[in-house]
């Protein structure tokens, strides 16, 4: 493992810990010379991700379209910024560069990023491991919801392979140890 692609929020959320789990996992990436990639912000948990890597003495790539570079402040200090024309060239992007994904708290991109990445696993086209920097409970709702699709008989438990700690250094030594994921996909197929 090289580098590590993480989803985040570009707002900082309500709670002082997110911000401080940002700025933890960023220097826990630089101590292990682990490179960020990152949707290239500067701002929210995003920004003080990056300035904890930066500061930490670390690589760190950004990715972020042309149309958020002003609205989400592209960070114009990182090793590497890479403006493109859109979100499905970022996501791409991000993917491409990274060895595996984690999820810091944040919304509907945060979320849709993940599961993108979750999704393109399960269709064979990667196999690299994805976790969960769990802040507070922050995703326990969502674990909740995963496990009710898995006991509903729309995903295999096989199928997420998500990783979820609440200790940055725990989530990366569980990502560095996790075997590529193979699984077949679908559910049921014998029956049809």
């Amino acid at each position: 493992m090289k580098r590590v692609c993480v989803f985040c929020g570009s707002s900082p959320g309500i709670r002082p810990e997110y911000l401080a789990m940002a700025r933890s996992l960023g220097t826990a990436l630089a101590r292990r010379r682990l490179g960020l990639v990152y949707g290239g912000a500067s701002v929210g948990l995003m920004g003080a991700l990056a300035d904890a890597a930066l500061a930490a003495h670390g690589e760190v790539i950004g990715i972020i379209p042309k149309a958020l570079d002003k609205r989400e402040i592209a960070h114009r200090g990182l090793t590497e910024l890479h403006i493109v024309d859109s979100m499905h060239t970022r996501k791409a992007m991000m993917a491409q560069r990274a060895d595996a994904f984690i999820a810091l708290p944040g919304g509907l991109g945060t979320l849709e990023e993940l599961f993108e990445v979750m999704t393109w696993r399960l269709l064979g086209l990667h196999k690299k491991p994805a976790g969960l920097l769990d802040v507070g409970g922050y995703y326990g709702p969502l674990n909740a919801f995963l496990a009710r699709t898995i006991d509903e008989g729309f995903l295999r438990r096989e199928h997420l392979a998500l990783e979820v700690a609440t200790d940055p250094d725990v989530l990366l030594d569980r990502l560095a140890a996790s075997p590529p994921v193979e699984v077949e996909k679908w559910i049921g197929r014998e029956d049809t």
